[in-house]
Order: structure tokens, then C-alpha cells, then sequence
């Protein structure tokens, strides 16, 4: 539970930055809408292999050190018996530790939540299958490269904890079963992400 509680507050002072720098910058209120695709490197081997996803997101900048980022991905992975199919839905918040300008690299850390629906799916019997709603918390590091003010990519890299039930699966006498476990923390994973954000336009402040 500390790693918890160690998100929440990173997330509490990114965000009392951002009240501090509201009108100190031009950057506040940028909205940008962007495409993504992730890796996923589960924890347990249930699935056997790395899953591989895309979704999107959009983003609204606070200030200059401080952005949110609001997303919605899908991700699959199968072996020779068994297909995953995750989603996620949720936000995080984004804290620039270097004052860069929007040029070449901009690091950043991040923190935040999201809820996820799982489900496992026998390919020999599409009719047996299990599924499961969790909430998660993550946190990372990452980074953009701004090919103009408002075109950029990003690279991240986030450790995701789940929260709540955790289904797994296993091979017994050549038949998938499906194990349901209360918990939390339970189970988590490594995602990598690479995307592409165009900035549309500014919600407030100055252009």
C-alpha cells in the first residue's frame, strides 16, 4: 500500500504546481488528441507471450511543468490455447521536471489510475471463457520528441498494479481452467507506449 500512497502523492504536488504556474506560461489550456501502440509484459505467464495493443488519448496541459493525459487502449495476447484480451480506460498526470521549450526531447514522469477489463477466451471453445473488472494504479517515466510545436511523439515507459480480482489460467489434462483470486495487487505489468499527439488548439489562457 505505500507504493500507493507514494502515487497519490506525486499526483497531489504535480497538481499544486500546476495552481502555482496557471498564469505564468503560455502552455496552459493546449489540448492535443493522439494515437498510440503498447506492449504489455505480464507479470505471471498465463498468456505465454507480450501483449500488443493501440488506443488513443487526448491531452489538457495545466501549465508548463504539468499536463493530464486521458486514454483508452486495447490490448491482446494469445498462445497456441489461450487468448487475452485486456481494455483500459483511465488518466494520468504528467510532471516536466526540465523547463524545455517545445523543441526536440521533453522528459517527463507520470502518475495515475485507470480501470481494466480483462478477458480469457479458450480458442478450442470460444464458448468457455472468463473475464474479470479491476482498477489499476500506474506510474513510469517518459518523454517527447516535438518535430514542430505541435506535432510530437512520445515514449513511455509504466509499471501498472492491479487492484482487486486477479484471473489466471491453466492446462489440465489438455482443458483450459480459469482461477479467480481475491486481492489486491494481485497482478501487474510492464507497458510500453509510443505515440504521435497533435495539438489542436488552446481550451484557455493565451494563444
Amino acid at each position: 500500500m505505500r507504493y500507493i500512497a507514494l502515487i497519490y502523492c506525486c499526483l497531489i504536488v504535480s497538481i499544486s504546481n500546476a495552481q502555482e504556474e496557471l498564469t505564468k506560461n503560455n502552455s496552459a489550456g493546449d489540448f492535443t488528441l493522439g494515437i498510440r501502440s503498447t506492449t504489455s509484459f505480464f507479470d505471471n505467464t498465463s498468456t505465454g507471450l507480450p501483449g500488443m495493443g493501440t488506443g488513443g488519448d487526448f491531452r489538457i496541459r495545466l501549465s508548463d511543468r504539468v499536463n493530464t493525459d486521458w486514454f483508452a487502449d486495447y490490448i491482446m495476447s494469445t498462445t497456441e490455447s489461450l487468448k487475452r484480451n485486456d481494455f483500459h480506460i483511465g488518466w494520468s498526470v504528467l510532471f516536466y521536471p526540465f523547463n524545455f521549450q517545445n523543441k526536440g526531447f521533453k522528459p517527463y514522469v507520470l502518475a495515475g489510475h485507470c480501470f481494466d477489463y480483462s478477458q480469457y477466451v479458450d480458442l478450442k471453445d470460444f464458448n468457455h471463457n472468463a473475464d474479470r473488472w479491476s482498477s489499476a494504479v500506474q506510474g513510469g517515466i517518459g518523454t517527447h520528441y516535438y518535430f514542430t510545436p505541435r506535432f510530437d511523439m512520445i515514449f513511455q515507459a509504466q509499471y501498472m498494479m492491479h487492484l482487486g480480482t486477479h484471473l489466471e489460467s491453466e492446462v489440465v489434462n489438455s482443458q483450459v481452467e480459469f482461477v479467480k483470486e481475491k486481492g489486491a495487487l494481485s497482478e501487474g505489468h510492464l507497458l510500453i507506449t509510443v505515440g504521435f499527439n497533435y495539438k489542436i488548439g488552446k481550451l484557455w489562457g493565451r494563444k
